[in-house]
């Protein structure tokens, strides 16, 4: 595949075509129910087929399909038992991989970005990749220092491409709906388009990734390979190491190594903005790769990726948000109310039961009651289906609340981190991580 393909009506196809073949394969399956087959056989089948065909859509496509395929694999946790395990694989394979394109077609975009003496400065380069995303693929090389490095190539056309996908995904969102039942496409589609663009621009990127790696250059827990060479499709890192990504540990991972790197993930995602000012925004289980000790027991963590980040003003994640998550935790709802309506999460205008309010804040608090939270698929499905059910009391409060523009990131981050805590499953010290990181938050023991 010299390139993400690039005639608008044929991706299009490709993406229209994966309702009608849910749609298909649901008639199939009520045939073989009207012959006598148990109807959980069926649609276990149905599930099957429809998840290997979705996430290899997505993944095929890469650009905005698979950038959506990776956004609604963090949610993979909240969906029920039965639904979700045939997706499991087929999710748990889109967050680390996807078709590579030729190695000339790399060389070209090297020699354009880079100059036609890229050679003498990467003096090796593997022409297979190790690694494959939804608008680049990465190589590893040697740099003429000796240093071994992560080149990686932005796929040609990608932004073209990535914007007409998610116009694409966004008009077909309802369709796709019944494909992935209990995720509301729509919202996930819009916050997926509002920060491509950032994600295309690698000179952005190596920015914040040499914040980030001059940052925890020290750390004794986290590594982040510092930035060597940038081009407008090309982004040169330092190499790192590692035994694989959290899907790893996420799908065969003993509890030891769940809760070492869930704790490290944790500290990472809310330490992260007092050290740089920026918050790592992307929190899918590929970015985040295990590097364990020599003598193989649980070790420190790589971060990778840094396309999508939160530019914080105020150097540091918002006091408001920790003194809010504070007052849910002490059953305080007037002056919970009062503080939202301040920072814009509730309009002048709309009332609200402060009890109901609390409760559907919960997923944001409950983690902070105790010493040491246990995350799970169980619990994310019970929060995720109780404020998405629209005949429990707590759904009404969704549609009241807004959501601020300053808050739209670490909204999606938050959410995601606890969607990667609960597929991994981890045990970790939330509420002592967020006293020392969030601002604002005093939790009562």
């Amino acid at each position: 595949m010299a390139d993400l393909p690039r005639k608008a009506a044929a991706r299009t196809a490709r993406l229209a075509a994966l309702p009608l073949g849910y749609a298909g394969r649901t008639a199939v399956g009520f045939g073989k129910r009207l012959g006598g087959a148990p109807a959980e056989a069926v649609m276990s089948e149905i599930q099957q087929r429809t998840a290997e065909q979705l996430f290899r859509t997505l993944g095929e496509l890469k650009g905005g399909a698979m950038k959506f395929g990776q956004a609604l694999s963090v949610l993979e946790s909240a969906l029920p038992e039965e639904m979700a395990a045939p997706y499991r694989e087929q999710l748990t394979r889109l967050q680390d991989s996807a078709p590579p394109m030729p190695t000339q077609t790399v060389r070209d975009i090297l020699t354009e970005d880079l100059g036609a003496d890229w050679k003498e400065r990467l003096v090796w380069l593997d022409g297979a990749p190790t690694a494959a995303a939804s608008i680049g693929q990465v190589h590893e090389g040697t740099w003429y220092d000796g240093r071994r490095v992560a080149v990686k190539v932005q796929y040609p056309n990608a932004g073209d491409a990535l914007m007409a996908d998610l116009r694409t995904l966004a008009r077909a969102a309802r369709a796709i709906g019944p494909l992935i039942p209990g995720v509301d496409m729509k919202p996930l589609v819009e916050e997926v388009q509002a920060r491509a663009r950032e994600e295309l621009d690698y000179d952005l990127e190596a920015e914040a990734q040499r914040e980030f790696a001059q940052a925890f250059r020290d750390d004794p827990d986290i590594v982040v390979p510092d930035v060597v060479a940038v081009g407008p499709r090309v982004l040169v890192t330092e190499w790192l190491d590692s035994a694989g990504s959290l899907a790893t540990i996420i799908a065969d991972g003993s509890q030891a190594e769940r809760d070492h790197y869930g704790e490290i993930f944790t500290r990472f995602l809310f330490s992260g903005p007092a050290r740089t000012g920026l918050l790592h925004a992307d929190p899918h289980p590929g970015n985040f790769r295990v590097i364990p000790n020599d003598d193989g027991t649980p070790g420190r963590m790589g971060v990778l990726d840094y396309g999508a980040v939160a530019r914080l003003p105020q150097r540091g994640l918002p006091e408001p948000m920790g003194r809010l998550i504070t007052l849910c935790a002490a059953g305080d709802g007037d002056a919970l109310i009062e503080g939202l309506r301040e920072e814009g999460f509730l309009k002048d205008r709309i009332r609200i039961e402060p009890q109901l309010l609390m409760d559907y804040l919960s997923p944001f608090v409950d983690p902070t009651l105790v010493e040491r939270f246990r995350f799970s698929r169980e619990w994310m499905r019970e929060q995720f289906q109780r404020i998405n059910n629209p005949k429990d009391p707590a759904y009404t409060v969704s549609i009241k609340l807004n959501l601020p523009p300053s808050y739209v990131l670490i909204h999606r981050t938050w959410l995601g981190g606890v969607g990667v805590l609960s597929q991994l499953e981890a045990e970790a010290p939330f509420r002592a991580i967020m006293e020392e990181f969030l601002p604002g938050f005093t939790p009562q023991r």
